[in-house]
């Protein structure tokens, strides 16, 4: 009984201070509230609305007293609330403002732009009924407010996303923190900073948005985009191509994972999501066929044509495969490595060429390509 009574008296004194720090006022322990509606109506029949600009323009969320006091009257009570937080910005929020944050802006209908962010999805069969998607997060570095003084706690990134169905139901998420080494200013400003991240999903449509935070400034972007994954039992396409992945970087020392066929012999294909490469890297074409003609003798034919308006401008030598590389996933592995000095600067076309000899069918996919000086 005793513990009881303490409970409800511990509750009605946390109401109380609530209501008097909103400039309300609390009642308890009353049958009758007819009274307390007099009361009520009373205090509200009159009433000043007083006003004023602080001027402490510190944004630091901190408790602020305000005293209101009579200088002729003394035979009058005054009846104000007793103070306001100050407004918080993202240098003095905490770390559950910022996780809260974070996911108003993934429940946004409205997203924010103040931050730049591009998402590239792509998908390869990893048996009958599951995809791997790797998700490529690409932010431009200019944009970024990082110094070579910025402390390592903010020289972060916070990236946020979620993959939905058809139906909005999620059947995925991405919640990491991306560490910068901010070593050379010009250089980060130069350059694209990219996430990378990937999730096994079944065929079927969906939607993907990204939030990504900079943790200096607080500054947020975020990105939609629709996702196909095609279901081989329904796909009629007369080539089972996977995404078409180019590259300029392989990152050494990748962790070996069995469902990446980006990551091999413990080397990792890097997307180059802009499309944009220098004349003196080198490009690395990355697709896979599923279930060519004739499983146990496939014959395979395979080419890249780059145009330059409607001028073939460079075409890489015909390769052939009369196997499969990946027999456990029913895959025949192509891979390219094309120097970016073979082609002039310019934008150009690239057309993969797959042909199945055995069923005499073809696919001729084809992405944008800009190469630079």
């Amino acid at each position: 009984m005793t513990g009881a009574i303490s409970s409800l008296s511990s509750s009605q004194d946390t109401l109380t201070t609530m209501s008097e720090d909103t400039g309300g006022r609390a009642f308890f322990d009353s049958n009758d509230f007819g009274d307390v509606f007099n009361r009520v109506v009373a205090d509200t029949s009159a009433y000043y609305v007083l006003g004023y600009s602080s001027t402490n323009n510190a944004r630091d969320g901190r408790y602020r007293h305000l005293k209101v006091k009579l200088t002729k009257r003394t035979d009058l009570k005054l009846e104000y609330r007793s103070g306001y937080y100050a407004p918080r910005d993202f240098q003095h929020s905490t770390r559950d403002d910022r996780e809260q944050q974070l996911q108003q802006q993934l429940l946004s209908d409205l997203s924010s732009t103040d931050l730049s962010a591009y998402v590239a999805p792509a998908f390869f069969r990893v048996s009958d009924a599951r995809y791997f998607v790797p998700l490529s997060v690409v932010v431009p570095g200019y944009q970024l407010p990082f110094a070579p003084t910025t402390a390592k706690d903010k020289a972060t990134l916070d990236v946020l996303g979620v993959v939905v169905d058809d139906k909005k139901r999620p059947v995925g998420r991405i919640r990491d923190t991306m560490k910068l080494a901010v070593t050379n200013v010009d250089e980060l400003k130069r350059k694209t900073v990219q996430y990378e991240t990937g999730l096994d999903l079944a065929p079927g449509k969906y939607h993907v948005k990204v939030v990504v935070r900079e943790n200096q400034n607080g500054t947020m972007g975020s990105y939609e985009t629709d996702l196909i994954v095609p279901d081989p039992k329904k796909d009629t396409a007369s080539v089972k191509l996977s995404s078409v992945v180019i590259g300029t970087q392989l990152q050494e020392g990748a962790r070996r994972n069995a469902r990446n066929p980006l990551i091999r012999n413990g080397q990792q294909l890097v997307p180059n999501v802009t499309r944009v490469v220098s004349a003196g890297q080198h490009l690395y074409f990355y697709y896979e066929v599923y279930d060519p003609a004739g499983a146990d003798k496939p014959k395979l034919l395979t080419s890249i044509a780059f145009f330059k308006g409607r001028v073939r401008a460079f075409e890489t030598p015909l390769v052939e495969t009369t196997e499969l590389s990946a027999p456990d996933r029913k895959a025949a592995v192509f891979q390219f490595d094309v120097p970016a000095a073979s082609l002039p600067p310019g934008l150009y076309t690239c057309q993969v060429n797959v042909i199945d000899d055995v069923a005499g069918t073809f696919t001729f996919p084809r992405l944008q390509l800009y190469v630079r000086k």
